[in-house]
This record gives C-alpha cells, structure tokens and sequence, in this order.
C-alpha cells in the first residue's frame, strides 16, 4: 500500500507539474504565472517549516546535528546551482550576453518563467537540459519516498509541493526546447518523459529509506533544504520587482494563500496522528 501512494504521489509530482507548466505556458493559464510563483513559494517555505522540519525534530535525532545538516544542504543547493550556471554559461554564452537571461531556462530548479526569451535561438543542449531533469527529478522522487515513509498526510503534502516547485522549472524546459526544433507536442512528450522518472526515484527511495530507517530525519531536512532554497534564492527574487500597489497585494496575497493551503493541512495532519 505504502508503494502504491508513492508511486501516485510520484507520478501526480512528477508528470502533473509538466501538464500545469504546458498551460501555463502555452493555454489559456498563461496569464496567471507571477500568481503561481507566489503561491509556489508560499507553498514550499510552509511545507518546509510547518511540515518536514517538525517532523524531523520529533524523533530522536539531535537538535544540533539536524540543524548542521540543514545549513549543508542549503549550501549543497547553492553549489549545485553554481555548477548548473557556470555549465550553462559555457554552452550559451554565445546567443545572450544578458547576464540575467542566459541560465533561466536550464536552472535545476525554478528559474525560467519570467526572464524566457520568446525569440530565443535554436537550443542545441536540448538533451543535456531533459538529463539534468530526469536526474533532478530522480531526488524529487527520493524526497517523496521519504516523506511517506514518516506519514501518509507528509507524503501527500510532500509531492503537491514538489508539484509547485517543479512548474516554473517545467516551463523553462518547455520553452527552451519549444525554441528549438520541436513543436509544443514534442517538447511536452519529452519534459514528460523526464518527469515520469520521478517514480523511478520514488521507487528508489522507497528501498533506500527503508534500508535506512534511522536517517529519515536526516532525508527530511535534506527535502526541507531544497525547499527553502527554492523558495528564497528561485522564486522570490523572480517576485521582487517594482510593482503597483494592487500588484502587490495580489503577490502577498497569493503568497499567504500558499502558506494558509500548507498551514491547514499540517493542522489536518497532525490531529490526525
């Protein structure tokens, strides 16, 4: 039974979000995209802070030692951009000297909605950018897995912040590779493809957390990390531009929107225990 929600909570994370990207993207949602950032990032720091670091600090597991693992996964995730950028740079340098535009599209997280060129160039990197997806969401998988394996509730909560989080990464795919050869067909079938190996990292997870049961609070401050930075160093900045007032306050609202949806079911999940 376990398996099974986790193959669901997988496949709705990892495939669903390339659907919503696809309307955002291309359908009649395409307006609604600086909404779906706030919310997004309102989603992921409630989720982060009301829902996996709790249940980290519930178990045995000490308090400073879980902490030190947070601050190296923040670290971690911020390397890792570095490397994802500074490879991106090598490979696109030629077709945008913006500084601000030529890695969103490729990000590993949740760059790539605003700053997108329409006229981009033809993408020749279009397979590296579906590899860097697939292994990305390899370790969403993971995080799903692991997240189930302390509670039911967590795993659900888990895979629809992942879903969030991966819809502004899936729309830079999307568009990237639209800017290429392919049709809006083609370039959905193919960021699809990617995001079912979310369910292969499910899997995976699924054996590795069981192998290694102790650790599981140490899986859920690594899943919190990821999801703190994506929120703070991804979303956010893409969301601090001067605005109008009215502007403004839909942002803050959508944000306390995101954070109130999480905030909510953390309640449900802990009366729950």
């Amino acid at each position: 039974m376990l398996l099974v929600a986790i193959l669901v909570g997988t496949l709705v994370a990892g495939i669903g979000s390339v659907w919503l990207a696809a309307a955002l993207s291309f359908g009649a949602l395409a307006r609604y995209t600086q909404h779906m950032l706030s919310l997004a990032a309102g989603a992921l720091m409630a989720t982060a802070f009301m829902h996996l670091l709790p249940e980290a600090f519930d178990s045995q597991a000490s308090a400073h030692d879980l902490f030190l693992t947070l601050l190296l996964g923040l670290v971690f995730f911020f390397l890792l951009d570095k490397a994802e950028l500074w490879h991106h740079g090598h490979e696109h340098h030629h077709h945008d000297n913006h500084p601000d535009h030529g890695h969103a599209p490729h990000h590993s997280h949740g760059h790539g909605t605003a700053q997108i060129h329409e006229h981009a160039p033809p993408q020749p990197g279009s397979w590296a950018i579906l590899t860097g997806d697939s292994v990305h969401c390899f370790g969403d998988g993971i995080l799903i897995a692991s997240a189930f394996m302390a509670d039911m509730r967590l795993g659900a909560i888990a895979a629809l912040a992942v879903l969030a989080h991966e819809v502004p990464h899936h729309m830079g795919d999307l568009m990237v590779l639209r800017s290429g050869a392919s049709n809006k067909r083609m370039a959905l079938v193919k960021v699809s493809l990617a995001g079912a190996v979310t369910a292969l990292g499910g899997m995976a997870g699924y054996w590795l957390v069981d192998l290694l049961h102790d650790y599981l609070p140490y899986f859920l401050v690594v899943a919190s990390s990821s999801f703190v930075y994506v929120a703070l160093a991804d979303l956010i900045p893409q969301l601090q531009k001067r605005l109008t007032l009215s502007e403004t306050i839909a942002q803050v609202t959508w944000l306390a929107v995101g954070i109130g949806m999480v905030t909510l079911l953390s309640g449900l999940a802990h009366s729950g225990h």
